[in-house]
């Protein structure tokens, strides 16, 4: 019997070293890219990027981390940027996408990095950056990407729990 061995050149290789994105993540990085350009031209200053934070622990003990997207200053405010991405906007606007779980998320991250850093008492808000990159296809006109700075989106306000001193029986 025989055994053949197959020599180094026959083997396959891989296209490329890189592994390949889900279009849905390079959409949402072309996004933040385009978000940090316009924030620059709006004349805030960066300080960080995609800045994640442990904000504690989940029901299965696991810890959660919370991640903010942007962290720049306009003028003397510390603004804590989301940046939503969306390929359409015809279903809903992507600051939609902000929803109350995630405002939660990005100011519990936001108090422990202003707490990190001893910034508590400086001035701060939450600002929103909604991106629609329409998806070009061949042979149609370049469609128009739209940039909308929302700032102070919400507040903590909104987002604290109520107590409640007097029971809802007599």
């Amino acid at each position: 019997m025989k055994l053949a061995f197959r020599q180094k050149s026959d083997r396959p290789r891989p296209k490329s070293s890189a592994p390949e994105i889900a279009p849905h993540f390079a959409l949402g990085r072309r996004g933040e890219e385009m978000a940090l350009a316009h924030l620059e031209r709006a004349g805030y200053r960066m300080v960080a990027a995609n800045f994640s934070a442990p904000i504690g622990r989940n029901t299965l003990g696991a810890i959660v981390n919370a991640e903010i997207d942007v962290v720049a200053y306009d003028g003397p405010t510390l603004c804590f940027v989301e940046v939503k991405t969306r390929a359409s906007d015809k279903f809903a606007p992507p600051q939609v996408n902000v929803d109350l779980r995630k405002r939660r998320q990005i100011v519990r991250a936001a108090r422990a990095y202003r707490r990190m850093l001893g910034l508590m008492s400086a001035p701060y808000r939450y600002d929103v950056v909604a991106v629609v990159l329409p998806i070009q296809k061949e042979g149609e006109p370049a469609n128009k990407s739209r940039i909308e700075l929302l700032k102070n989106f919400w507040t903590e306000d909104v987002l604290r729990k109520r107590n409640w001193h007097e029971p809802y029986w007599d």
